[in-house]
């Protein structure tokens, strides 16, 4: 994969982040993934609550890798079984200190993941965030306490560099060097009203 065509200079870890379809089907250092989840653990989140969790599944543990590959949907387990780890997530629904519903919770946890995916990419991995999932079943397979709810999937791995051989792989390499495209700042970001762009963009 190039570097993102970006507009301005950016910092590495954002220009050379992207979601591979094609992992080299060897394991993560437990060292890195150490880093990938202190990184996210740094994520700012309301009044601090830090209302993330994450199950790691690594591909060294069969048994638990297999498990969590079969929380996520079928068109999903079909490349993240090549994956190093998988991890699934979700967050805490209400304020430990008072029990009131953190309203921002997810959004907090979308924080971290993306704390994680930079610090991923930092340390030559990339990951695959996936909201196809089955979040009964996760919450059923890993006994959720009921103030959590199951969020969503990354698979996170070494990318695969090889030449695809088979249909499928010749699909998947297609699918990943496809265009990438962000919508213009213009529809994004806005100033005194709703659809009115900073002329500085």
């Amino acid at each position: 994969m190039t570097v993102n065509p970006t507009q301005r200079n950016l910092i590495d870890s954002v220009q050379q982040r992207w979601s591979p379809y094609r992992f080299d089907s060897r394991g993560v250092e437990p060292e890195k993934l150490a880093s990938c989840f202190e990184a996210a653990s740094w994520a700012a989140s309301s009044f601090n609550e830090q209302p993330w969790r994450f199950m790691i599944a690594m591909r060294d543990d069969q048994a638990e890798f297999d498990r969590a590959l079969g929380c996520l949907m079928e068109a999903n387990q079909a490349w993240a079984r090549h994956a190093g780890a998988i991890i699934l997530t979700a967050f805490r629904t209400k304020f430990s200190r008072n029990e009131n519903p953190n309203r921002v919770a997810l959004h907090d946890l979308g924080q971290a993941a993306a704390h994680l995916a930079l610090q991923a990419t930092t340390l030559g991995l990339q990951v695959h965030q996936m909201a196809g999932v089955n979040l009964s079943q996760i919450r059923t397979e890993y006994q959720l306490p009921d103030e959590f709810e199951p969020a969503t999937a990354i698979a996170i791995g070494y990318p695969q560099t090889a030449k695809p051989e088979t249909e499928s792989e010749k699909e998947l390499a297609a699918r990943e060097s496809s265009a990438r495209k962000r919508r213009p700042l213009s529809d994004l970001v806005f100033h005194g009203q709703w659809g009115s762009s900073p002329k500085w963009l």
